[in-house]
């Protein structure tokens, strides 16, 4: 069958006013493809990077900012992955991870967190050159899965009761599909406003997190599942369920070869000859799209 690209390569808000509560939900589909074609991954690193890139899209539709960029980053030791690296800015995702590939052929089938990643943290960065904000958070790599860890940062960086949900499927067909959800409780009833008052235990946030919980792996998967008909799947008993028009998503690398010449170029010239290569060219690789830029000087 066919995948519905019109309910791929996308992110969705959501609000349940009467519950205090806000929500994203994500999907990527062509544009995962089009990130994970860049590199020759196993399976598992190819599913940790597929959440990873959805998890980036919940994060990054939370910017206000349209040149805002929010940027995934987990550094461990002791594992199989001793770098991934997301972003996000303005609908455009990138990322790459690296690996050890003699620790995964003795690792299990399907590798545990833990496993992945050994001991290392998990930074997050907000960028917002409209206000001139930039704000870090980093917690260890910890819990079951990649949206524990997220779900670990909210409530040691943010203080906020966070529930998120992400799951990666390589379909028969080939073809890469990611989705992931993200809801937030807002006891104040408004973004941007005072989160003294938020609460763990409260009432209504128990409520959206048993909701939110009982999204299906299978359902953040589904192409024929528009993320409109999910929401309205999980929260239909409410008395109202906002969403906002859905924000389109693509694999976006910002990699500019003039930019980097222009950076070279500001080297003294014997600096740029210890740079040269044999062939009298200097090389300069994006590992986020796995492509080398020959850089040269008359």
């Amino acid at each position: 069958m066919t995948p519905d690209i019109s309910n791929l390569d996308a992110a969705l808000g959501v609000t349940v006013p009467a519950r205090h509560a806000r929500g994203r939900a994500a999907r990527i589909g062509p544009a995962l493809d089009a990130v994970l074609a860049a590199h020759a991954y196993p399976a598992p690193i190819e599913k940790l990077l597929a959440e990873a890139l959805v998890l980036t899209a919940l994060l990054g539709s939370l910017l206000k900012d349209p040149q805002g960029q929010l940027t995934l980053q987990a550094q461990t030791q002791n594992g199989i992955v001793d770098l991934m690296v997301c972003d996000y800015q303005n609908g455009a995702l990138r990322g790459y991870v690296r690996h050890d590939p003699v620790l995964l052929a003795d690792a299990a089938h399907a590798p545990t967190l833990a496993t992945l990643f050994g001991e290392g943290y998990l930074a997050i960065t907000f960028d917002q050159p409209a206000t001139n904000e930039r704000y870090q958070g980093i917690v260890p790599l910890e819990g079951e899965s990649l949206a524990d860890a997220a779900q670990s940062y909210f409530a040691q960086s943010e203080q906020i009761p966070s529930i998120i949900r992400l799951a990666a499927e390589k379909k028969a067909d080939g073809h890469w599909v990611a989705g992931g959800i993200l809801f937030q409780h807002l006891p104040e009833g408004e973004e941007g406003r005072e989160r003294l008052h938020t609460r763990l235990d409260h009432p209504d946030w128990d409520h959206v997190a048993v909701l939110a919980g009982s999204v299906k792996p299978e359902e953040l998967t589904d192409p024929g599942l528009a993320l409109d008909q999910l929401v309205w799947r999980l929260f239909h008993e409410e008395a109202e369920v906002r969403v906002l028009e859905s924000a389109p998503l693509s694999r976006g690398c910002r990699c500019d070869p003039d930019y980097v010449r222009s950076v070279i170029a500001r080297f003294p010239e014997e600096e740029r000859e210890a740079m040269k290569g044999d062939d009298g060219v200097i090389r300069v690789n994006c590992e986020f799209c796995s492509t080398s830029f020959p850089i040269s000087f008359a």
